[in-house]
């Protein structure tokens, strides 16, 4: 049974600092961080200093949350549920109409299949020009859980066991449930995080007045919005992400040091626009976009080499790695072009490298789909 994701309440706020740094302090981690700036008539340039939190808990003058992102919260559920629904297809057969309807949150509540009431959905949020494929997938998925009680093989559909865990398989090898939540994770929460909230046309807004009714500026609300769909909690990485990006940063922490860069420019971001020093904003954009696109692909590469040591001992966990990877990689495309290491084409062809069957490939395909991935990151 998947557990709903929630994040940590804001109870932490800007802890009063006990001194002040130096002025000069360079270090974005630091609790008083002190920035270059140019003069309004560009004449010099003087220190910014500013409290950067350790959580990512925000408060206006008056001690009010500054903070929103129920929305992303509320869609990061929403496909917690449907990768439950999914995982059923080991054991009974499932609807792509159920999948469709929960995509588009039919109802309010997925017409019926959601636990929770929400005014969001997914399938809006998704890049325009991949919403049939994913549809297509649901097909797929679908088609494949009829077949759940034979044994998958190169053709046919079904299941197959590594351990204590069950997979279902479609006749190409693909592991749909991984391909769906991974597609979504970067068509999704991805191509919003980074191409649309940390882009122009919402981060050029207004950072003066807040919203009516509410506590924070535009700018403010469209980076927690982007920060919503990193899906980590407010303390990361003290308390652990259990869902989707922030899992997989974690995964790659010890390669990257993926966590503190990551949540350390949210923090840096956010701290910086709420003190309209928009440079160190537009340098932790940058940060965080350039570590995200490597959060994917080194988390493709992981599975790759797993793909490769289960090659024809396990093929159970084999395919399920294999299409794990594969969902990495097309999330890849929407690294944006300002910052990305392969272009759209690139990824294309590495995904045309998988043959469109999974039981047709050789270690020697792996480790080609491999050194190109290597080769740019």
């Amino acid at each position: 049974m998947k557990t709903l994701f929630y994040f940590l309440s804001l109870s932490v706020l800007l802890a009063p600092l006990a001194s002040c740094k130096k002025s000069g302090c360079t270090d974005p981690t630091a609790s008083n961080y002190s920035s270059k700036a140019k003069k309004d008539d560009g004449s010099c340039t003087y220190d910014l200093t500013y409290t950067i939190p350790t959580t990512y808990a925000f408060t206006n003058a008056s001690g009010q949350s500054t903070v929103n992102y129920a929305g992303q919260t509320e869609r990061i559920n929403q496909l917690i549920e449907m990768i439950g629904y999914t995982d059923l297809g080991t054991t009974q057969v499932i609807s792509a109409q159920v999948l469709r309807d929960m995509f588009a949150n039919v109802g309010g509540n997925g017409n019926g299949s959601f636990s929770f009431m929400s005014t969001k959905n997914l399938k809006d949020k998704c890049f325009s020009l991949d919403t049939a494929m994913i549809s297509a997938y649901f097909t797929d998925i679908a088609t494949a859980s009829n077949s759940y009680m034979n044994t998958a093989s190169n053709g046919q559909a079904g299941t197959l066991t590594s351990g204590t865990s069950t997979y279902l398989i479609d006749a190409n090898g693909f592991d749909k449930s991984e391909i769906i939540e991974k597609s979504i994770m970067g068509a999704v929460f991805k191509y919003q995080a980074l191409n649309v909230y940390l882009g122009p046309s919402k981060m050029n807004v207004d950072n003066t007045t807040p919203v009516s009714g509410e506590a924070y500026t535009t700018m403010e609300h469209h980076w927690d919005e982007c920060f919503g769909y990193f899906s980590v909690p407010t303390n990361f990485p003290t308390a652990p992400a259990l869902a989707f990006w922030g899992k997989y940063c974690n995964s790659q922490n010890t390669a990257l040091n993926s966590n503190q860069v990551m949540m350390g420019n949210f923090l840096k971001g956010r701290a910086a626009i709420s003190n309209n020093v928009l440079a160190d904003r537009d340098a932790a954009i940058v940060a965080i976009r350039e570590m995200w696109e490597k959060i994917a692909a080194y988390q493709a590469m992981k599975y790759l080499d797993q793909a490769v040591t289960n090659y024809g001992t396990d093929q159970a966990k084999y395919l399920h790695v294999l299409s794990e990877a594969y969902g990495f990689i097309y999330s890849l495309r929407f690294a944006p072009t300002e910052t990305r290491k392969m272009s759209v084409t690139e990824v294309d062809n590495l995904l045309a490298d998988f043959n469109g069957n999974l039981w047709s490939l050789t270690v020697n395909d792996i480790n080609a789909i491999k050194a190109a991935i290597d080769a740019n990151y």
